[in-house]
């Protein structure tokens, strides 16, 4: 052989080799883009908060998510092959969340949003899966679903499904700018913000004609994220917005209940552009022109009476006198959408047992609010929460002492199913 013929045959082997070399780091780092983009969508769709049982490993499913008709338990979405997603295709993922179908062909309830997460991208459908691939698989088969007949056969879904859902990708508005589409994307995707912030009627489906005005969720009420000024985000800039889902807190409002585990785990890892597009979106969401009528019933003088003197003796130390509160750390109260919601469920809930704020990066520290139910009676509590509905220029309807001894059965039926489950 020549030297020219070996030359070029040694050339050969080593770009084939080179070839060998790169190709597979290049697909390599490609990979981990992915599932880094996957492990970002995760926290925006708050997968880790839902498909974790308290005590569990992360995303093995587990966790009770009680619903008006009984108790469903997330699932398992690790890549173990037997209780997990390990054998489902990219397919299947997709059409678990854009269909609401799992991969044997069973339908999904809703507690799964994916009325919310059919508007995934598949790109990002693909990613979140390689996400979850990546995950180290973990054995665990949550507990059967406990639902009442006939909710608890899965075909009676596919009814659901024809009545109220609707299946398709999200479209951007060509009207709006691409920070309100980003947003739009974010809040009625993967954020599904709906889910809570929506009411339901009798079977459960979200009324589209009143979206984000607010909704039952828990015993809590998740609020109205429209632009009403009074119950609302209409005082609220976009900054406000952004501070409040990054930290947890802003200078109007502290995160309490469910949405102290969203941010956690969720709106805290989102980064500074997504949190801006959201706050744009939301800010642009219109209020209902007859938010208010109903809220027509002028609080009893005397109760207005009783509850100033108990907020005075137990609340005016961290809220001050006036309900400004402290910026970052005790809520103000006065002009606080939340407060003056039509539904009183969080504020009578909060005064009852009390709660601990969200803890995030930015704001480690964890304050709480007391619990007032060893202290204050059922009117107690309502003229107190009265009062503070319509102190400082606020203005919501009266709480009834009966609506407190709902919420105070409510809290004490969840404590005794929590100490069931612990044992």
């Amino acid at each position: 052989m020549s030297f020219a013929l070996v030359r070029f045959a040694l050339a050969c082997s080593c770009a084939l080799a080179a070839a060998f070399c790169v190709f597979p780091a290049q697909a390599e780092q490609q990979s981990f883009g992915q599932v880094e983009r996957g492990r970002y969508l995760a926290a925006v769709g708050d997968c880790e908060a839902c498909h974790t049982a308290p005590g569990s490993k992360p995303f093995a499913g587990g966790r009770a998510i009680p619903t008006p008709f009984g108790t469903i338990y997330s699932a398992n979405i690790t890549p173990d092959p037997k209780t997990g997603i390990g054998n489902w295709s990219d397919d299947q993922f997709y059409r678990a969340l854009h269909q609401g179908v799992s991969a044997d062909g069973s339908y999904l309830y809703p507690a799964f949003p994916y009325p919310w997460y059919t508007k995934v991208t598949r790109e990002d459908a693909d990613a979140l899966r390689a996400f979850l691939s990546s995950l180290d698989p973990v054995s665990n088969s949550p507990p059967p679903n406990q639902l009442v007949w006939p909710l608890n056969e899965r075909l009676v879904m596919k009814g659901w499904n024809e009545l109220f859902f609707r299946e398709g990708t999200f479209k951007p508005d060509s009207r709006k700018s691409p920070e309100w589409n980003r947003g739009a994307y974010l809040v009625e995707g993967l954020g599904h913000c709906g889910a809570c912030h929506t009411p339901t009627n009798v079977l459960g489906a979200s009324e589209k004609q009143s979206t984000l005005r607010g909704g039952k969720l828990e015993d809590w009420y998740a609020p109205n994220l429209t632009a009403d000024v009074r119950s609302g985000l209409g005082s609220w800039s976009v900054d406000d917005i952004v501070a409040f889902l990054k930290t947890g807190r802003n200078s109007r409002t502290v995160a309490y209940g469910p949405m102290s585990e969203v941010i956690t785990f969720s709106t805290s890892k989102l980064n500074d552009d997504d949190l801006k597009a959201i706050a744009t979106y939301l800010k642009e969401v219109p209020s209902s022109a007859g938010e208010h009528k109903e809220d027509q019933t002028q609080p009893d003088r005397k109760v207005l009476t009783a509850g100033t003197a108990l907020y005075v003796d137990n609340c005016s130390a961290c809220h001050q006198t006036e309900g400004q509160g402290v910026p970052a750390m005790f809520p103000r109260l006065q002009g606080d959408s939340a407060v003056q919601d039509r539904d009183p469920t969080t504020i009578v809930r909060l005064i009852l047992n009390g709660a601990h704020a969200a803890s995030t990066d930015a704001r480690p520290t964890q304050v709480s609010m007391p619990a007032f139910r060893w202290k204050l009676s059922d009117q107690q509590i309502a003229d107190l929460a009265t009062y503070v509905r319509n102190a400082w220029g606020n203005s919501a309807p009266p709480v009834s002492a009966s609506k407190v001894a709902d919420v105070r059965h409510s809290i004490a039926s969840e404590s005794a199913q929590g100490r069931g489950e612990a044992k």
